[in-house]
């Protein structure tokens, strides 16, 4: 599904975020890519997204080059990766279900869909009681389970979650990451960046592709080494 073949990315003074990275990504696999901060995960990802362009090399979802689609195709693209980042980006003055069914308008969904769809996602991922409660009115763990429901509400293909535990209890993080597997158990691919070693170990022998200074340097079933 997912191909980086032969991927560098250098900026203009000359230091190299990502360096030489071949990785294939398989339909419906729950891949964790980890390592410390600057290690080069997050430019990974943004080149899938299309969001920056590598100075050397390819990326392909599917069979397309991601970086020759026509700019008026990207945003349909795009929506085929979901993705939930570390500081959950709500909006503040919409209730959780108004923050997922803005997803939908903006994919340009009609209103029959949206009342189906969105209480699901919402009772996915344990949030069916509170769906009309305001970002503030939730703790942490309760918005990043929010960001999850809109990231799979148009359900995509991938699911990128980009470090969606950083700001988070361990409690909070373990519901965070059973609720992902429950989604990569329901034939979603998953992409998981994080540095924490605990979230590995509680993933036993899923996938784990270690990078440092922008290359991969392990790519195993189970385990974290750094």
């Amino acid at each position: 599904m997912i191909y980086f073949d032969k991927v560098t990315k250098k900026y203009q003074d000359g230091v190299k975020v990502v360096n030489d990275v071949t990785l294939t990504i398989e339909p419906e696999e729950f891949v964790s890519i980890v390592g410390h901060s600057g290690a080069g995960k997050t430019t990974l990802l943004k080149m899938l997204m299309a969001e920056e362009v590598p100075t050397e090399g390819v990326v392909f979802f599917e069979s397309a080059d991601v970086h020759k689609i026509k700019k008026s195709r990207v945003n349909k693209f795009r929506r085929r990766i979901g993705i939930v980042f570390q500081d959950f980006r709500l909006l503040p003055n919409r209730t959780a279900y108004e923050n997922v069914s803005f997803a939908m308008e903006a994919a340009g969904r009609g209103e029959q869909a949206i009342a189906s769809d969105v209480p699901h996602v919402l009772r996915l991922v344990d949030l069916g009681e509170k769906m009309w409660n305001f970002p503030r009115e939730l703790s942490g763990g309760e918005q990043q389970r929010v960001a999850i429901a809109r990231a799979i509400v148009n359900q995509p293909d991938v699911l990128i979650a980009d470090e969606p535990t950083g700001n988070l209890d361990p409690d909070n993080t373990r519901d965070i990451i059973r609720i992902l597997q429950k989604i990569n158990e329901l034939g979603t691919t998953v992409v998981l960046t994080t540095h924490n070693r605990n979230i590995i170990e509680s993933l036993g022998r899923k996938r784990v592709v270690t990078m440092e200074n922008g290359e991969i340097v392990r790519d195993k079933n189970g385990g974290y080494v750094l």
